[in-house]
């Protein structure tokens, strides 16, 4: 399934053929932002293998490709459908501020309604404040009960 999008924003499902692709622009996002990074070809090895269990989604944004989004998927434990995890998203920095990046969410949100979930979360830094002005304003909160709620926090551990 391939999400409607701008005529200029084209989205599409990413296969396995756009792994060195995926794994480069996955590497790149985390060069970007000082973190560790497996080589391109490690992660499109990876990104390869992903996409051959079925339970990863990536679409693709723009032309170059100039973004992405992936999803991840897994069985709910509160309800029948899926549970989806918008587990990446980027966007080329020459590319920003122009609406990719909402095409690319639009997109996620609409193929994970397609793939059968019924409940959808990400992850954001405090200090990235374009990607939650982003979540927030495509109805994604960090608040259990909002607007009065607790602030929810994502607490991760190496293992």
């Amino acid at each position: 399934m391939t999400a409607p999008a701008a005529d200029d924003h084209p989205i599409r499902s990413a296969e396995r053929a756009d792994a060195d692709s995926i794994g480069q622009l996955l590497h790149d996002f985390n060069r970007e932002f000082d973190e560790p990074t497996p080589t391109p070809s490690a992660l499109a090895d990876r990104v390869r293998q992903l996409l051959g269990v079925g339970d990863t989604t990536i679409l693709f944004g723009g032309t170059g490709p100039d973004g992405l989004a992936v999803l991840r998927y897994r069985a709910a434990i509160w309800s029948d459908a899926l549970e989806c995890t918008a587990a990446e998203l980027y966007v080329v920095p020459e590319r920003r501020g122009r609406g990719l990046g909402r095409a690319l969410m639009e997109s996620a949100i609409d193929q994970a309604r397609g793939d059968g979930a019924d409940y959808m979360d990400l992850g954001t830094s405090e200090a990235d404040v374009v990607a939650r002005k982003l979540s927030e304003s495509l109805g994604f909160t960090n608040r259990e009960k909002p607007p009065d709620g607790p602030i929810m926090y994502v607490y991760e551990r190496d293992l």
